[in-house]
């Protein structure tokens, strides 16, 4: 059965979050990331694709934030 939250997924995979040429949209994209495989998706895709420094940067911010509210 598939959550909620998949089919929300579904609608902003990693090419949705990451590619849009306003930086505005990334951020939200980066801080809309519910969970820790959505981002570890969104990493891969970053790296195979962009390598931008300063995404992965925001990327691993959010990983500490889903870490911290993991505890």
């Amino acid at each position: 059965m598939e959550r909620a939250d998949d089919a929300e997924n579904d609608e902003f995979p990693p090419e949705k979050r990451l590619e849009p040429s306003n930086t505005r949209l990334i951020k939200a994209g980066i801080a809309t990331i519910p969970d820790m495989e959505t981002l570890q998706e969104c990493v891969a895709y970053e790296n195979a694709h962009q390598n931008r420094t300063q995404i992965l940067r925001r990327l691993k911010w959010k990983a500490e934030e889903l870490r911290e509210n993991e505890e």
